[in-house]
């Protein structure tokens, strides 16, 4: 099986690159989706949050107000930091799980589409790691038009992340999405070409079929050792 880490920065178009993977048939494992699914009312995570946060991030319906978390964050690293600790845990196991689910359908490469890949060391498990990046400039227009918000804000936000330029250094393949979708879409055919070319010998090992075939040859071992034992 080959796990593809997916990752770039706020307004980079990462999720443009999330959904042709998807249009062409390979699994997606979106954190963000996973994220949201850890903090809805009554779970640990909301829990956690609330009891971090305070209610007066609630909305009335008692669900987390995402718009108001995400401003007391985004303007203290250090509350930021501790809602990253505290999801961390439920948002890796249930990453984890889905990965396992499409295991067990019998996925043989799978995207994990993480935001936060290397903050949150998950790059160590995926390979290759797929980066989309786009220059600063477009990055903070792309994110004020996105978002509605003035150039000092959009900044705040980009700047409260890892930059893509570091990024970029730690990819395997860098998806350059600073022009046209059309010029993203021919890059995306290269790297699906690359992505979904047949497994090596170790991935395979690691699939649901080379899973059951190690098995059944140790299976078959232990019969045959067993037989010669008897005579």
């Amino acid at each position: 099986m080959r796990i593809v880490g997916l990752t770039g920065g706020i307004a980079s178009g990462k999720s443009t690159v999330s959904n042709l993977f998807k249009s062409h048939g390979v699994p997606v494992v979106d954190a963000d989706l996973v994220a949201r699914d850890v903090v809805r009312k009554g779970t640990g995570g909301w829990k956690k949050v609330v009891a971090a946060f305070g209610n007066d991030i609630l909305l009335e319906n008692g669900e987390i107000d995402r718009a108001s978390l995400g401003q007391i964050v985004f303007s203290d690293s250090t509350k930021r930091q501790l809602l990253n600790r505290l999801l961390a845990p439920y948002i890796s196991s249930s990453i984890f799980w889905e990965v396992m689910k499409l295991w067990l359908k019998g996925s043989k490469v799978i995207i994990l589409d993480i935001p936060l890949l290397f903050e949150a060391k998950m790059d160590r498990w995926t390979a290759p790691i797929i980066v989309v990046w786009v220059d600063p400039e477009t990055q903070v227009q792309r994110l004020m038009a996105r978002d509605g918000i003035p150039e000092e804000q959009a900044r705040n936000k980009i700047n409260a992340q890892i930059a893509l330029d570091w990024k970029k250094t730690k990819a395997d393949i860098v998806i350059n999405n600073s022009g046209t979708i059309e010029e993203t879409k021919l890059q995306f055919q290269e790297v699906l070409n690359q992505v979904t070319r047949p497994l090596t010998w170790k991935e395979l090992a690691l699939s649901r079929e080379g899973v059951f075939w190690i098995l059944i040859s140790a299976l078959i071992g232990i019969l045959v050792v067993q037989k010669n034992l008897k005579w």
